[in-house]
């Protein structure tokens, strides 16, 4: 039996740092207030305007192509998650595949907000599974702060940008995606979407003005959502796999909120020591979170752990993926 495995995981970060005090200096904010309720303590930013969610992913796949020493010509396809694509069309997977001489590669983006990234790693592994393609690049990036509304303190301090990638391969061990659940419900987009932009209200001076083109969430509705889909989700890819706390090694959940991150653990029977974290540094990179979480512990990584990925997300969308893990990332350089 073929499986898709990750062999190689790469993240990018926009070098400007915003932390919680300088939040305080353009918003009626604290940095207890933000940390108490998010456990953020700061996020990066891209502040050149030049540059847009493409950007960030090629830098992410050329790291990636570096460690595991392959060339983008090697590629048979890239697919991007994102909900803040460098333009309507084409892809943002399609301008990544360009700027990094992907020539063999098709490409395509997928859209599903913060379950953006085990929408398409799923989606990816189905082309490996079926023996159709050899190397598979899973991209997750968002540039938030190009949709995010600066005067809004309930939105704009949890976001940030950053990119991840990882590479999938075939493998015949007892290793790779093992299984995964994935949902969705759109009755959830009212509470958690953007007004403007798409084809039902076109941009026009109305919308701008309107401050239309910006995320727009009831957050209340989104986290008490998020904290039952996303805890239910993870411990139903454990029952179904019949797999104890003990047999988990890692929980590396979307990173949109500490305490829904805490309930997702507590849900799935496991202590702290066994989630992955990087929220307080990072926020929320929406599609980026969890390719970020899995290159930031990569070097913790072994051969045959069992890692739990686990996102919610507008749409809404939710859902988990059981991983083994394919290698030991500790002998691997960053």
């Amino acid at each position: 039996m073929i499986r898709a495995s990750i062999t190689a995981v790469a993240g990018f970060l926009p070098e400007n740092i915003v932390t919680n005090a300088d939040m305080e200096k353009i918003i009626d904010t604290t940095d207890e207030w933000i940390t108490s309720r998010t456990g953020i303590k700061q996020r990066h930013l891209e502040n050149d305007p030049n540059k847009a969610t493409s950007d960030m992913g090629v830098e992410a796949v050329k790291l990636l192509c570096k460690k595991r020493g392959i060339k983008p010509e090697e590629i048979d396809l890239l697919i991007c998650a994102t909900v803040t694509p460098d333009m309507v069309f084409p892809a943002t997977a399609n301008l990544i595949a360009a700027k990094i001489g992907a020539t063999k590669a098709w490409s395509f983006d997928l859209g599903a907000a913060c379950s953006g990234f085990i929408y398409a790693l799923t989606t990816g592994a189905q082309f490996i599974e079926a023996g159709r393609y050899k190397k598979v690049v899973v991209v997750g990036a968002d540039t938030m702060s190009r949709i995010i509304d600066y005067t809004d303190r309930t939105t704009c301090v949890i976001f940030g940008d950053g990119a991840g990638a990882v590479l999938l391969e075939p493998s015949t061990e007892d290793v790779g995606i093992v299984d995964f659940i994935l949902h969705a419900d759109g009755n959830g987009a009212t509470a958690l979407h953007m007004k403007a932009g798409g084809s039902l209200r076109p941009a026009s001076h109305e919308t701008v003005d309107n401050k239309m083109h910006y995320v727009y969430q009831e957050g209340q509705t989104v986290f008490k959502q998020a904290v039952y889909n996303m805890a239910e989700v993870s411990a139903a890819i454990m029952e179904k796999n019949n797999l104890t706390d003990k047999d988990v090694t890692w929980l590396a959940a979307h990173q949109a909120n500490k305490r829904i991150i805490d309930a997702t653990a507590n849900r799935m029977g496991i202590g702290s020591e066994k989630v992955m974290m990087n929220i307080e540094r990072y926020g929320n990179t929406t599609a980026g979170t969890i390719p970020l979480l899995l290159w930031d512990y990569e070097k913790h990584l072994k051969k045959d752990d069992v890692i739990i990925l686990a996102a919610f997300g507008g749409g809404f969308t939710w859902g988990a993926v059981y991983l083994k893990w394919a290698y030991d990332g500790s002998k691997v350089g960053k």
